[in-house]
């Protein structure tokens, strides 16, 4: 049985990596700044442990870490700036190097070790080569695109509209991957040390162009979506990190082994876009005010 350290524990990937684990019966430390909040009593009704620790405070971050086997790291720019995305990436694996674990998987963006230019997946990169410095064992996880987007944010708002507003031709491919497939792959790596240390892998569960999106969308919530191409010239105007990202989807994009990966590790389920929507509950999500959504990036 292991003891993880799971940071960002109360987002999507650190709250899926935790619930994979704790499925899986080991133990499972879950850091936040926020050990008050629904998300931490979420966990704790699991059986995680929520532990306080804050990037910024290395005295929290290291009483967090002590006796811990494990970490599964995971920054975002989002809330803060890429400077400060950069200087917890490092902390955190700083603390972990200090604490002597056995085993650091941290997540980024698939294709951040690609020169993309875009300014998020370029931080991200300097916190992977931080890692890889580091002198402990490392594996690095980079999702694609994720799918848990499309339910909430700008996105939803579209589609209480019936329509699908999204930045790229409606015959571009995109990767793709849920929430809950990147904690279960990370719980798998995790479990399996000695496999996967010193590996970087890009994953993805599906790819699918937005027209085809908005036809899947069409069926699961019953309603006629539409694909409509935002411009990047808006997206642009809200924020050049995004209309960088997105001019990277649609110019260069996402070349993952989505086969391949579905044959190495079948465990981990690999939802298929189709079956994520499915599962979603859209009745509750479009009548809810847009007030009420949020990103699920982070």
């Amino acid at each position: 049985m292991l003891t993880v350290a799971v940071s960002g524990a109360t987002g999507a990937q650190g709250g899926a990596t935790a619930r994979a684990l704790l499925k899986a019966g080991h133990r499972v430390r879950a850091l936040t700044r926020q050990p008050t909040s629904s998300a931490a009593d979420s966990l704790r009704g699991l059986g995680a442990e929520v532990r306080q620790a804050d990037f910024d405070d290395r005295a929290s971050l290291a009483a967090a870490l002590a006796g811990a086997d494990s970490l599964f790291a995971v920054t975002t720019p989002f809330g803060t700036d890429l400077a400060t995305e950069v200087r917890h990436g490092a902390a955190l694996v700083d603390a972990g190097a200090a604490a002597g674990l056995g085993h650091i998987v941290l997540t980024t963006v698939a294709h951040a070790d690609r020169g993309t230019g875009v300014p998020h997946y370029e931080s991200k990169y300097l916190v992977e080569q931080h890692l890889r410095g580091s002198g402990v064992p490392w594996t690095i996880i980079a999702p694609a695109a994720f799918m848990d987007n499309y339910a909430s944010g700008w996105t939803l708002d579209g589609l209480r509209k019936g329509v699908f507003a999204w930045p790229m031709p409606a015959d571009r491919r995109l990767a793709l991957i849920s929430a809950a497939d990147i904690g279960a792959f990370a719980s798998l790596v995790l479990q399996r040390p000695d496999e996967f240390a010193g590996r970087r892998i890009d994953i993805a569960s599906d790819q699918r162009t937005p027209a085809e999106i908005a036809e899947i969308l069409t069926v699961v919530t019953r309603s006629a979506i539409d694909h409509r191409q935002v411009p990047l010239a808006r997206v642009r105007q809200w924020s050049s990190d995004l209309a960088a990202m997105f001019e990277y989807f649609t110019e260069v994009g996402l070349d993952l082994d989505v086969p391949g990966l579905r044959a190495d590790y079948p465990e981990v389920g690999w939802q298929r876009f189709a079956d994520w929507a499915a599962a979603q509950d859209w009745a509750t999500l479009l009548s809810a005010t847009p007030t009420d959504s949020g990103s699920s990036n982070s």
